[in-house]
């Protein structure tokens, strides 16, 4: 008897297509490896962020959860996905010409569920919406609430302290009480609190509730029950120490109460949500398809899925090669100059030693002036060919960092103020320290163009870089004392600047030659 054998196949059609899809999947990865190991980078550095480790791996456990309601199907293009893909790269391509990272970061991990999209179907995507799309917390995001936290947190322990019946004395976010006196800064925010809830909120919701409803009102629970609680810390906090004589929760252990409390209060939010769980239904899927005789096997074409996945990795891979080309073309080699100008005003002696907290600048002009005995100081910082560490507009640029030692900012407005026969958009700051108050107009001068949006900066900076006419930008920074009445900065800056204005943007705008 004649036995023939045949090779068998290494990987069957449908393997053939889930290995595709897979390698597809990761190739966000290899086109933005800088901006990946930015996440990174910030998982390591910062502990409000240190929970970023732990995404992709709950991802993945939860897909694998749900392996037999997807395994037996063949994935089907889903060709509009490719669309969204673009659109993401060029997200990611405006944010890296306006240095703007967390758009960044979240443009390449949005593109890793996209793809999936693309190659896998509606059906099959569907049923992973929520495991591919929780990727998206793995961007350290959240420093943008910071700001507003701090004001909320204050606002809240300032009026129970006084509901108490303890008398207080505010400026800006520092107060005193007669114990002793106390300050809302950055550690105080609850950011960490918050960006933990939400991240822990919607994974519960997900796995305890089926309906929709449900798993939304729970997420959003769990980003107003840090707020408060939050709030109600900081205020246990100053009660601690005042009545403990300023002995108790002025040190390390003001840290450790808060993480018991919160601890206290996340156990609490999910014990009480637990009363409300619906029980996970077993998918039935392809079981009934089977029961109707309907093949799990998709008629796909290998052919088709190899044109949708190279499809995908075009969509994916052409923003940083054009990033690139745009960044050798736009490079100014010639060092940008600011010259001293001034009309009828003498160069004096500063009236303060206080500077702004922000990036190197290729250019800086910072010098007071005098007239009629009454002086103003200029802070000018002109950059070009930015990058990071050296940028006009940056979460890490502050008049006032938070934990500042000395100087407080008291308040920040928006003004329109007239000037030489035009309006004059800008931002003021007040700021005391000691004895010193003063008040800082500021404004940011990019390409010819006068912004106080920290926003429309960086689109105005995408743009004018998209377009091939560089990175050039400036922070205008004018600034006069008072005593009493900001009043009397104001009415003195108002005066420098209609003389000296023209002067300053002629001065800004010999570096475009």
């Amino acid at each position: 008897m004649n036995i023939t054998s045949r090779p068998s196949a290494l990987l069957s059609a449908p393997s053939l297509k889930w290995l595709l899809v897979v390698a597809t999947v990761l190739t966000p990865f290899l086109f933005y490896f800088d901006t990946a190991r930015s996440i990174v980078s910030i998982w390591n550095s910062s502990e409000t962020f240190a929970h970023g480790y732990i995404i992709l791996p709950i991802s993945l456990w939860l897909i694998w959860r749900r392996r037999d309601a997807f395994i037996h199907l063949t994935p089907t293009p889903y060709w509009p996905a490719l669309v969204a893909i673009a659109a993401c790269g060029f997200g990611w391509l405006l944010a890296e010409l306006g240095g703007v990272q967390v758009v960044r970061q979240y443009a390449f991990v949005a593109m890793i569920p996209l793809t999936a999209l693309a190659l896998l179907g509606l059906r099959i995507s569907k049923m992973l919406a929520f495991p591919l799309t929780y990727m998206m917390l793995a961007v350290p995001f959240g420093e943008i609430f910071i700001e507003s936290l701090i004001n909320i947190t204050a606002d809240f322990t300032v009026a129970a302290v006084q509901f108490t019946g303890i008398p207080l004395l505010r400026e800006g976010n520092s107060f005193s009480i007669p114990s002793g006196n106390w300050s809302v800064v950055e550690a105080c925010s609850g950011v960490r609190y918050l960006i933990a809830s939400f991240t822990l909120g919607s994974l519960y919701a997900y796995l305890t509730y089926r309906s929709l409803s449900r798993r939304a009102l729970f997420i959003l629970i769990s980003i107003l029950v840090p707020i408060v609680a939050n709030g109600l810390r900081a205020y246990m906090i100053v009660m601690i120490g005042h009545f403990s004589g300023m002995t108790l929760a002025v040190g390390v252990d003001h840290l450790i109460y808060g993480w018991v409390f919160f601890g206290l209060v996340m156990f609490l939010m999910f014990w009480i949500g637990s009363y409300w769980r619906e029980d996970e239904q077993q998918p039935q899927t392809i079981k009934s398809e089977e029961n109707r005789g309907i093949s799990n096997i998709s008629a796909v074409s290998n052919n088709i899925m190899y044109a949708a996945a190279l499809s995908t990795i075009l969509s994916i891979g052409m923003w940083p090669a054009y990033a690139q080309f745009i960044e050798r073309i736009g490079h100014n080699p010639v060092q940008a100059e600011l010259n001293d100008f001034k009309s009828g005003w003498q160069n004096t002696t500063p009236f303060t030693t206080w500077k702004p907290s922000i990036a190197p600048s290729q250019a800086e002009l910072h010098q007071f002036y005098q007239k009629s005995s009454r002086s103003v100081g200029v802070i000018i910082n002109y950059y070009r060919n930015q990058k990071k560490g050296s940028e006009l507009i940056s979460s890490l640029n502050r008049l006032v960092p938070y934990e500042d030692p000395i100087w407080i900012r008291t308040g920040i407005s928006a003004r329109n103020e007239l000037l030489q026969d035009k309006t004059q958009s800008l931002l003021e700051t007040r700021i005391s320290g000691g004895a010193q108050k003063f008040v800082v107009w500021h404004w940011y001068w990019i390409n010819g163009k006068s912004v106080t949006s920290d926003y429309m900066g960086k689109l105005l900076q995408a743009k004018n870089k998209l377009l091939l006419q560089g990175d050039d930008g400036a922070s205008v920074m004018i600034l006069a004392p008072y005593e009493d009445n900001p009043d009397e900065a104001r009415s003195l800056l108002r005066e420098f600047l209609a003389e000296n204005l023209s002067a300053l943007e002629t001065a800004l705008a010999n570096n475009l030659k």
